[in-house]
């Protein structure tokens, strides 16, 4: 059964997916991060603009599959359809698609935005009502 963690208080949901994006690949974790299709332009420019020795090696839905296969993060708008499934990072409002098929399910929730915090409990709610277990972890705003 999927693992799944709601990681609350987040300050900023991109730079947050970017440093679990960076964590994944150091511990050779295959991760996959899903969002909308402007989320993930905005996400994929700033892994490449990512220091040199902390880049993350990433591709896109739609890349050549050994591309795919070679990379340690891939960003798509619909996780059921990904040939990982390691450890998914939900940036939608949405449950994700497919996400049964993860070993994890990370949901990552805003520290301001009232719309997101009311999306997530939605998808706890959801998760909950379908016997999963769920973990929560607070950000820590000084340094985590």
């Amino acid at each position: 059964m999927t693992d799944i963690a709601f990681h609350f208080n987040v300050p900023d949901k991109l730079v947050y997916a970017c440093r679990f994006a960076r964590r994944a690949q150091r511990s050779d974790s295959q991760l996959v991060i899903a969002a909308d299709a402007e989320t993930l332009e905005a996400l994929d420019r700033m892994l490449w603009q990512i220091a040199p020795q902390d880049f993350v090696a990433h591709c896109v839905a739609g890349a050549d599959e050994d591309l795919v296969r070679a990379s340690p993060v891939f960003l798509a708008t619909d996780a059921g359809s990904c040939m990982h499934h390691d450890v998914l990072l939900n940036l939608m409002d949405a449950v994700p698609h497919g996400f049964e098929r993860f070993d994890r399910l990370v949901e990552v929730v805003s520290a301001v935005d009232q719309s997101d915090r009311l999306q997530a409990r939605a998808r706890w709610r959801h998760y909950e009502s379908c016997g999963y277990a769920i973990s929560s972890y607070a950000h820590d705003s000084k340094g985590g």
